[in-house]
């Protein structure tokens, strides 16, 4: 069919308007947002230049006329979603942004857009949830008013409707326990958090707890929503200062948080590798040397067998809940030293090793090594005496690691020196390059390599320090995860 000239596109030619016959969209069909069409190629818009017009006809564009070319999977975030008081390109920015950044931001685990959980499973549902699309912009609109520094709008504007929406939401009880109510009242939760708002940010945390207790408990969300039911037992213990589900037994039987499979039942270590430091002469408690054991052995697995990064989540979760749950009743039972000090090590060696998540872990982090320091003071007045052991440098380097810019980092060298020095005398070259560094050798913290290559040998028996068999200390590596 031969070209012909057309005066209007079909959507200016059917409402009988004159149209400018801007390429690709005219500006009638931009603000008005709908398909502009000039009838010679059905479907197409008439290109400027050879070639030009069927490549930008192929993807969305926003009322200025600029490309907004993200697509999940077949759908596409700019061309339908839930109405806001925002201007569509203020929403649409904040689109943006949040597919693009805070994603990555919330789930740092998988940088891949393809299999990225929030963008695979959140995103989706928020295009179709008003409350959760709103708290989703409010966490970019956010991101954008910090940095820009100008007051904070267009967030409180959306805040306010978010809590509008919800409030419909749980007055429906089938609308109340959606996985997008859940994620929405988690995430509110972790704002307000952030903005100080302390008994607020509990009391969304009561209320994203007895819509779990609805749904049949947290292993029962896990089912129908990963993803939901991670967020929802990682924040929550991040926001109150502990956990808020109780963690299944180790074969997997009851309603909290499962084991991470197959990992945690392979994660008995033979006998003959389990560590002499560790036998029942310095009274540990047996919850938290299986659990130290299990951790040990399953990240020696992993230097043969790499953890895939939702399960080394999983196993972080688990873990921290495993140890921590009973941390409010810990005066009653009176733990040992020893035993304080291995839980609150694994503790902060899991937060080093996966970094933060969904939100940031500070303010438990800090919490956690400061019981350390005590813990350890207490241990090291008992043990002065003796010559260290492998799992007493392994204790002294976390607490080094995960103390680095705070008041206990300067207080670990000044306090323990020569105690420090019996360390590196004892453990070699390799290993005591560290420690030494906290023993007033004027190394400037900035340039000391946590490398654990060598350091690992600490925990071989009757072994000299050699290259990398394990990754039990690790999170050496990984320091500045934690800041």
């Amino acid at each position: 069919m031969r070209r012909t000239l057309r005066r209007s596109c079909a959507a200016c030619a059917k409402a009988k308007h004159s149209c400018d016959l801007r390429t690709p969209r005219c500006s009638r069909c931009i603000k008005r947002d709908v398909n502009c069409v000039y009838a010679n190629e059905p479907g197409k818009a008439l290109p400027s230049s050879p070639g030009h017009g069927d490549r930008l006809s192929q993807h969305p564009v926003n009322r200025r006329g600029t490309l907004t070319g993200y697509r999940i999977g077949s759908l596409d975030p700019f061309d339908s979603y839930p109405e806001t008081r925002l201007s569509r390109q203020h929403v649409q920015r904040l689109i943006h942004n949040f597919v693009h950044k805070i994603v990555f931001q919330y789930y740092p685990l998988d940088l891949n857009a393809t299999s990225n959980p929030f963008l695979v499973s959140w995103w989706p549902l928020a295009l179709g949830d008003p409350a959760l699309f709103h708290v989703s912009l409010q966490t970019a609109c956010l991101d954008e008013e910090l940095l820009a520094q100008k007051g904070f709008q267009a967030s409180e504007m959306l805040m306010a409707d978010s809590i509008a929406l919800l409030r419909r939401k749980v007055e429906d009880r089938s609308l109340a326990v959606q996985d997008g109510t859940m994620n929405a009242v988690i995430t509110l939760a972790a704002i307000e958090f952030g903005k100080g708002n302390i008994e607020t940010s509990e009391l969304h945390v009561e209320g994203v707890k007895k819509i779990v207790a609805i749904r049949g408990g947290i292993n029962a969300v896990r089912q129908t929503s990963p993803l939901t039911a991670r967020m929802v037992s990682w924040v929550s213990m991040l926001i109150v200062g502990h956990p808020q589900f109780k963690t299944q037994d180790d074969v997997g039987i009851g309603d909290g948080i499962p084991p991470p499979t197959p990992e945690w039942q392979l994660g008995s270590p033979p006998v003959e590798n389990n560590l002499v430091e560790l036998d029942n002469s310095l009274d540990i408690d047996p919850e938290v040397r299986t659990v130290f054991l299990r951790v040990r052995h399953i990240f020696q697995r992993a230097q043969q067998s790499p953890l895939p990064t939702t399960r080394l989540h999983d196993l972080a979760c688990f873990v921290v809940h495993r140890l921590l749950h009973s941390e409010p009743d810990m005066a009653a039972a009176k733990m040992s030293p020893m035993s304080e000090c291995i839980s609150y090590a694994t503790i902060l060696y899991m937060f080093i090793v996966q970094g933060p998540t969904y939100y940031s872990h500070a303010v438990i982090f800090r919490t956690i090594v400061t019981r350390l320091m005590h813990s350890l003071q207490n241990q090291l007045h008992g043990i002065l005496p003796l010559s260290p052991t492998s799992i007493d440098v392994w204790l002294l380097a976390i607490g080094m690691v995960a103390s680095t810019g705070t008041a206990q980092y300067r207080g670990i060298g000044t306090g323990h020196g020569p105690w420090l020095r019996r360390c590196s005398w004892a453990i070699g070259a390799p290993s005591a390059c560290i420690l030494r560094a906290f023993c007033g050798l004027r190394l400037c913290a900035a340039k000391i390599s946590f490398d654990p290559t060598g350091m690992l040998a600490v925990f071989r028996r009757n072994s000299p320090p050699g290259p990398l068999d394990s990754t039990v200390f690790h999170a050496v590596s990984f320091s500045r995860a934690a800041r």
